[in-house]
């Protein structure tokens, strides 16, 4: 028997429950893996709530690491005592232990700990794809790049100055600005004192920027758009302030003749190849220091409900683990 969060119904943080579960042996293709440490994202939160519909009873939680158990029937390229990390389908991060597809795991390099991966697979590979597939960036871009203290937000920060692409970050505080800043974002917009829009406009000589990346949905998505020079690209990549609404496709000819997409991590990771590719590059500038993870909230795997109370609240900034 292992410790799992289970949820019998969608909800509030109240609906996650610490329960025992009985895991059998890992199936084929399958590997049986103890957690050291799991990644708290937002998706998980619309994974809870049924904005993500999910079979219910069920699990939570898309990304961890930690040491393979057991393989099961057919799986070649892993061992027992391998260190391992995911961040993806299928759900059920949130445990001690649990069977996962061979297929989604990756072996860590001996220099990342298990805390750093698991705070940085989802999150770092979603700002891989986003900078290097979804509008491959260059030198010299500016970009806008919405929630820039999360945890997303900062490894963007520190990637886009890898790059040598100019962030212009929004965030809700002084503190966070300040953080962003830290982080290499070289210009920062606290959307509490300020007009985001009016300011990119400041900021780019009304020129406006090629892209933005937006996880916020709803409250920030036509003001996102009038941030786009014309032909640019918005990203929308998430709905922490809840769904975009419907749009006539007029929003985007008006303001000349912009580009929109919603990219999954999924649909980029779906191929092995291309997981692993993606991998390499990640580890490859966290192995180096380029992009530190910043790893500022930790909780008991039993502390999960307050936990996605204070995410919820944006009261976390840079990544949050949970320990099992």
């Amino acid at each position: 028997m292992v410790k799992a969060i289970r949820m019998n119904r969608v909800g509030g943080p109240e609906v996650m429950e610490l329960v025992e579960v009985d895991l059998p042996p890992p199936g084929p293709g399958e590997v049986r893996m103890r957690h050291e440490a799991i990644g708290l994202n937002y998706i998980d939160v619309y994974h809870r709530t049924g904005l993500y519909p999910q079979p219910l009873p069920g699990a939570l939680g898309v990304e961890g690491a930690g040491v393979v158990e057991e393989v099961g029937e057919g799986v070649t390229d892993l061992k027992a005592g391998d260190r391992v990390a995911y961040g993806g389908r299928p759900l059920g991060a949130y445990s001690e232990a649990r069977n996962i597809p061979a297929s989604q795991l990756l072996v860590l390099p001996k220099q990342i700990e298990f805390d750093t991966a698991a705070a940085m697979m989802l999150q770092g590979l979603t700002v891989q794809y986003l900078f290097h597939r979804t509008v491959p960036l260059k030198a010299g871009d500016t970009i806008l790049f919405h929630a820039a203290a999360g945890g997303v937000g900062l490894i963007a920060c520190q990637w886009a100055r890898v790059m040598g692409v100019n962030l212009i970050g929004t965030v809700g505080s002084e503190e966070k600005a300040a953080l962003a800043i830290e982080n290499g974002a070289t210009h920062v917009i606290n959307y509490n004192k300020e007009n985001f829009t009016e300011r990119v406009k400041e900021l780019t000589g009304g020129k406006g920027v090629s892209v933005v990346y937006d996880s916020i949905g709803k409250d920030t998505f036509i003001g996102s758009l009038d941030c786009l020079q014309p032909l640019g690209m918005m990203v929308s990549f998430g709905n922490a302030s809840g769904p975009v609404p419907p749009f006539g496709l007029n929003e985007l000819a008006s303001r000349g003749s912009l580009f929109v997409t919603r990219p999954s991590l999924m649909a980029y990771m779906a191929k092995r190849e291309d997981l692993e590719a993606s991998a390499k590059s990640l580890f490859g500038v966290v192995s180096s220091g380029e992009v530190k993870i910043d790893i500022r909230q930790r909780y008991a795997l039993a502390d999960v409900r307050q936990a996605h109370i204070d995410l919820e609240a944006r009261k976390t900034t840079g990544s949050t683990i949970l320990l099992p």
